[in-house]
C-alpha cells in the first residue's frame, strides 16, 4: 500500500459535507511532503493533550474487582502489537472508556523517538491513528478537538468525511514524545443499511507509517505496521 495516498475510511466513498482534515501545504519537498515546520495547514487546530475525569453516575464492574461509571458502550484494549524494528514506539491510552451524551470513548496515542538520533516519521496523521478506522471499516478514530456529524450519546456519523492526501512529516528530537487525543465513532452507514450507533464486539486497528530519509535526508527510510485491539460491550 503507498504511505503517501493511504486510504483512511477504506472502500467506503468519500462524501464530503464540506469537513475537510487539513489541505495541502505549499512547503515540503519535491515529492510533495511537508515538514512540522513547513506545513501551511491552519484547518484544525492540533488535539489539546488532557484527560476528562470520568462522569459520575452508579458504578458497573468493569471486570477487574472495581467498578466505573455507568454508561455505554465501553471500551477496552484486548491486544497490543510489540514495537516494529524502527527507532520510534507507540503506546495506547484509555482515557475516556465510556460513551455517554458529553463524549465518545477516547483514547490517547503517544509516539516516541527511542533512539540517540533525530528522527522523521510520516505519514504525520495516519502515525497517531488520525482518520483511521478499524480493519471492518466500522469505527474511526478523529482527533478530539473536532466538531463531526454525530449525535451526541449515539457517536455514529452520519456522513463521510473528506481526507487531503497530503503526506505531512513530523521530526522527533532523541527521547521525544508526542500525543494527541482521538474520539472513537461509528463509520457513516450507507442508506440501505439499518441505522444504529456505536457497534459492539472485537475491534482491529492498525497504521502503516515510515521512518527516515523522508525529506530527502541520506537516513534509511524503514517501513512498519503497528496496532491494536478493542472491545466495544
Amino acid at each position: 500500500m503507498s504511505l503517501t495516498r493511504r486510504t483512511f475510511l477504506g472502500s467506503t466513498a468519500l462524501l464530503s459535507f464540506g469537513l475537510l482534515a487539513g489541505c495541502v501545504g505549499d512547503g515540503g519537498s519535491d515529492d510533495g511532503a511537508t515538514t512540522d515546520d513547513e506545513s501551511t495547514d491552519t484547518t484544525t487546530d492540533e488535539p489539546t493533550d488532557t484527560t476528562d475525569d470520568l462522569p459520575d453516575g452508579n458504578g458497573t464492574d468493569d471486570g477487574t474487582g472495581g467498578t466505573r461509571p455507568s454508561g455505554g458502550p465501553g471500551i477496552s484494549l484486548v491486544g497490543v502489537d510489540d514495537a516494529p524494528d524502527v527507532p520510534v514506539e507507540h503506546d495506547v491510552e484509555i482515557t475516556e472508556d465510556l460513551a455517554n451524551d458529553d463524549h465518545p470513548p477516547q483514547v490517547r496515542i503517544t509516539l516516541t523517538n527511542t533512539g540517540d538520533e533525530v528522527v522523521e516519521v510520516g505519514e504525520g496523521r495516519t502515525v497517531f491513528f488520525q482518520y483511521v478506522s478499524d480493519t471492518t471499516n466500522d469505527l474511526i478514530f478523529l482527533p478530539a478537538d473536532g466538531e463531526y456529524p454525530a449525535e451526541a450519546g449515539c457517536w455514529r456519523l452520519e456522513d463521510h468525511i473528506a481526507v487531503t492526501e497530503e503526506y505531512r512529516i513530523l521530526s522527533l528530537e532523541p527521547g521525544e514524545s508526542r500525543s494527541e487525543l482521538l474520539n472513537l465513532y461509528g463509520v457513516a452507514q450507507s442508506e440501505d443499511e439499518e441505522a444504529s450507533c456505536l457497534p459492539v464486539g472485537e475491534f482491529r486497528f492498525e497504521a502503516d507509517f515510515a521512518t527516515g530519509g523522508l525529506s530527502g535526508s541520506d537516513d534509511d527510510r524503514r517501513e512498519a505496521t503497528w496496532g491494536f485491539s478493542l472491545t466495544l460491550e
